[in-house]
């Protein structure tokens, strides 16, 4: 975090290369700086609550790659729904933060199978090419590892995440 008295900037991470447990199985943003679009970012992006997009709670002043995470400077805008979210920023209550984006390209990676690049092991979906659209301040994130005052030096150590396959038969395995 970064300011002092009222200043209304931060630098926050908002997005990583976290495999993310959707429905259909581990998703991974891809961070490398060509498979990343932030050209709206840059250019019309703004700070939301929550991915509510009646809750525009300031502006994104610039937004960069760096060491395999999305990185970006916010300001706050000062009327008074944003400013009740700018205090909880302040005080480290609300450290959360996530993005919206879109998926342009795609890869595929089976089990047992390593992706084109040798980075991700399957059973895994990498997308090759995506654009974040907005970045908001959230109260549940679904990136532990990204946020307000964490930057690329903070590892969050979690346990691995179950699919919903293994997690049947871990279920199975306690009823015996």
């Amino acid at each position: 975090m970064e300011g002092e008295g009222n200043e209304r900037k931060f630098i926050l991470s908002f997005s990583s290369e976290e495999p993310y447990e959707r429905y259909w199985g581990k998703e991974i943003l891809d961070h490398n700086p060509a498979a990343v679009d932030l050209t709206r970012l840059n250019t019309i992006g703004v700070l939301l609550f929550n991915h509510n997009r009646d809750k525009v709670i300031g502006r994104i002043n610039r937004a960069w790659i760096e060491n395999q995470r999305g990185m970006a400077e916010v300001e706050f805008d000062d009327d008074a729904e944003s400013e009740v979210i700018f205090q909880k920023v302040k005080s480290g209550t609300l450290k959360g933060v996530s993005t919206g984006y879109r998926i342009g390209v795609i890869e595929e990676v089976m089990p047992n199978k390593v992706s084109t690049d040798g980075r991700f092991a399957g059973p895994c979906d990498v997308a090759r090419q995506w654009m974040p659209y907005e970045i908001s301040i959230v109260s549940v994130p679904a990136d532990a590892t990204v946020g307000v005052g964490r930057d690329m030096g903070e590892i969050i150590q979690r346990p691995e995440t179950l699919t919903c396959f293994e997690a049947q038969l871990q279920i199975n395995k306690n009823r015996k």
